[in-house]
């Protein structure tokens, strides 16, 4: 488990090809080769400035806290850097699978010449959905986080500059596929959008709360498939509701279109 930050990743080194995404603290001292902290660990507890012992569940809490007070800053200064450029930001955040991708290339071809665009997106490995988008009207930078489940602000406000060209009005965040760890992760955009497939079932919303509850927009994904599925429509939409109440919720098929045109004109009124 990554004590860095809790994620239930492995444990790696602080090298300059795979460091840790959330902190680039190259201490000099002897430091503990992946936490920054003391070497001499103890099994339950390790030792603070003044050599007080600190039991292991409040270090790891520290440490989570300084991760995420450091991405807060980053994120800051990227939805600043937003502002002054008039670009609304949307992290779009999912299970593996939901079709986070099939929707971009579909919202970018139809956006095309009526809103521009541009993407980051993000996975553990490889360029696939970068290239992917590639060539939908849209400028397209890929992030790999190697061992980390989720993108963070940092790496995303080094892209601003190069993926947001002149004129970008919207800017589309693919976050890695996770449920989890992308939810607690500000990114610097001007709001989340949930999305869950009919193939996942229809009680994600309420085994996952903290990516719902925060989620200003839900797209439930794979609508085409419904009929051939036992799957509660009702269900779904009460689970939503449950979590986040009054939260706008579309309905679509990315593969039939079915549902796009709402989706499309949400987006186009968000950067009116």
């Amino acid at each position: 488990m990554c004590k860095e930050c809790g994620c239930g990743e492995p444990e790696h080194g602080h090298s300059h090809d795979h460091a840790h995404p959330h902190t680039h603290d190259h201490s000099h001292d002897h430091a503990h080769p992946h936490t920054g902290g003391p070497s001499h660990e103890h099994a339950d507890h390790t030792h603070d400035a003044s050599g007080a012992p600190v039991p292991r569940g409040d270090r790891v809490v520290r440490l989570e806290q300084k991760v995420l007070s450091r991405n807060d800053e980053a994120a800051a200064r990227n939805r600043a850097w937003l502002r002054e450029r008039g670009i609304t930001a949307v992290n779009l955040i999912s299970a593996p699978g939901t079709g986070k991708t099939l929707l971009l290339e579909k919202t970018l071809e139809a956006l095309e010449g009526r809103v521009p665009c541009a993407v980051i997106t993000g996975d553990q490995r490889t360029d696939n959905d970068a290239r992917r988008l590639a060539g939908k009207g849209a400028p397209v930078r890929q992030i790999e986080t190697v061992s980390a489940c989720h993108l963070d602000a940092e790496r995303v406000g080094e892209l601003l500059p190069t993926v947001c060209e002149g004129g970008t009005r919207l800017l589309f965040i693919e976050n890695v596929g996770n449920l989890v760890c992308p939810a607690a992760f500000d990114l610097g955009e001007s709001f989340k959008v949930a999305l869950l497939s009919t193939t996942e079932g229809e009680d994600k919303p309420i085994k996952y709360p903290s990516l719902f509850t925060r989620a200003g927009a839900v797209v439930i994904t794979k609508m085409d498939l419904a009929p051939h599925l036992d799957w509660d429509l009702s269900a779904c939409r009460r689970n939503i509701q449950g979590v986040r109440p009054g939260v706008f919720t579309f309905e679509l098929s990315a593969k039939t279109g079915e549902g796009m045109q709402g989706w499309l004109e949400y987006l186009e009124r968000l950067v009116s």
